[in-house]
């Protein structure tokens, strides 16, 4: 019997394996001393990490540098511009272990608000960030000026990069519907939701300090929450204790 056309495709079929299941090798870009510099002195969220977290935080803002664009239109980019972009990222993501953003390729900065036909220079605009879908998915949109907005001491709980890249990881399961179900586990998806509910009908009757934002819809209220959980969390475990310890086991971060 001959088995040289059996070898041949198992060969074949082995060659085949290797492509479809290889780790897809991310480019990094090399933090330099003006980056952690930046990082230090815009970044509350890094200046408060201890030195391990804070090589974790930078070798995770390296990989998404490496391997996600960022374009200015009608803006220039500087380097707190990137920084402030790839911190927005890493921040929520920072205690997931091996998390990429597989769902982006892109992030524009515009100079400030837009609008839903992307304009950015006149009319009514009042978008601050923006994930792309249908021909804009894999890109996000965010506002210059309130990218940088959300990184100052003015902010309070609100940051709109991380409330846009929360939605990047709400939609990585495929529905932005603020079930993150790669970091819920199934038995606490039912009280999330019945927390969720809870939780916006006391923003409804005036009796919670959580951004009015947040009673959009459950996307929004994620992000919304997330928001302040970064930003804030000190203040949500002493406002709301339930809400926090939810988020802290959602993103692996006890911080207050």
């Amino acid at each position: 019997m001959n088995l040289y056309p059996y070898f041949i495709l198992l060969i074949f079929f082995a060659v085949a394996l290797y492509f479809i299941f290889r780790k897809k090798k991310v480019p990094v870009v090399v933090l330099s001393a003006e980056d952690r510099k930046l990082l230090q002195n815009h970044v509350a969220f890094y200046a408060e990490l201890d030195n391990e977290k804070k090589m974790l935080f930078e070798e995770k803002l390296s990989r998404f540098l490496g391997g996600i664009k960022i374009e200015g239109i009608g803006t220039e980019i500087s380097p707190l511009d990137r920084i402030l972009v790839g911190a927005s990222a890493v921040i929520p993501i920072l205690g997931f272990k091996d998390w990429e953003y597989r769902n982006l390729g892109t992030v524009l900065l515009y100079p400030d608000t837009f609008n839903k036909e992307f304009q950015f220079a006149e009319g009514d605009r009042n978008i601050m960030g923006m994930v792309g879908d249908g021909y804009m998915n894999g890109q996000m949109i965010l506002s210059q000026s309130a990218l940088r907005h959300g990184f100052s001491k003015s902010a309070g709980s609100e940051n709109t990069g991380i409330h846009e890249f929360v939605h990047l990881i709400d939609k990585s399961d495929g529905a932005t519907d603020g079930i993150p179900q790669y970091f819920i586990k199934h038995e606490y998806t039912i009280p999330w939701v019945r927390m969720m509910h809870r939780e916006i009908q006391k923003i409804e009757d005036n009796k919670s300090d959580i951004n009015p934002y947040a009673i959009t819809n459950e996307a929004e209220f994620f992000a919304v929450t997330s928001e302040y959980f970064f930003e804030n969390p000190e203040r949500m475990k002493d406002k709301h204790p339930a809400l926090y310890d939810s988020l802290s086991k959602i993103f692996g971060q006890q911080l207050a």
